[in-house]
């Protein structure tokens, strides 16, 4: 907790730098806990780093396509030449991110993720599987993951502004 306390103070001092008076000065302490609250529900002080970077890319202003290559690069193996994903990274991806709306009770069951790593690697002989593929499945909007695009399409429409008048 003490080192993604560290990174998120780093992390959101440069994001005032970029927009000032645009972050609240809070923003540390308030993620930090969302963290906890998410990962570290025992009050441990651990939180798997791997788990807290799941989230706050989640959670970033930041296309899904980006999105969904460093979620490949946070939990893909190397091998080789290339890095691949297993069934059990998957698995661990798909539980780390379904604490986010599991904080607001809209949890999944283990056998959601389950079904959905099946789905994953419908089809596939070997253990792992490559970045196209798990972008290619991602892009499907797996029901387990649904939330996310639609959080996603909503935050972008905020963003868009009308030149007609409402009566």
């Amino acid at each position: 907790v003490q080192q993604i306390s560290g990174m998120l103070m780093e992390l959101f001092q440069r994001a005032r730098l970029e927009k000032p008076g645009q972050v609240d000065p809070r923003a540390t302490e308030f993620t930090l806990s969302l963290l906890a609250a998410m990962y570290d529900r025992s009050g441990t002080g651990y939180i798997k780093t791997r788990s807290a970077a799941a989230a706050l890319i989640a959670l970033s202003g930041d296309t899904l396509l980006a999105k969904y290559r460093a979620f490949f690069q946070f939990y893909a193996v190397p091998d080789g030449k290339a890095a691949l994903i297993t069934r059990g990274a998957l698995r661990s991806l798909l539980t780390d991110l379904n604490q986010i709306p599991a904080i607001v009770g809209e949890s999944c069951t283990l056998s959601c993720v389950e079904i959905a790593t099946h789905s994953c690697f419908h089809g596939v002989l070997n253990s792992a599987i490559v970045e196209e593929k798990f972008l290619s499945w991602l892009r499907s909007e797996p029901a387990v993951l649904l939330w996310l695009p639609t959080c996603y399409r909503l935050s972008a429409t905020e963003m868009v502004s009308h030149q007609a008048r409402c009566r």
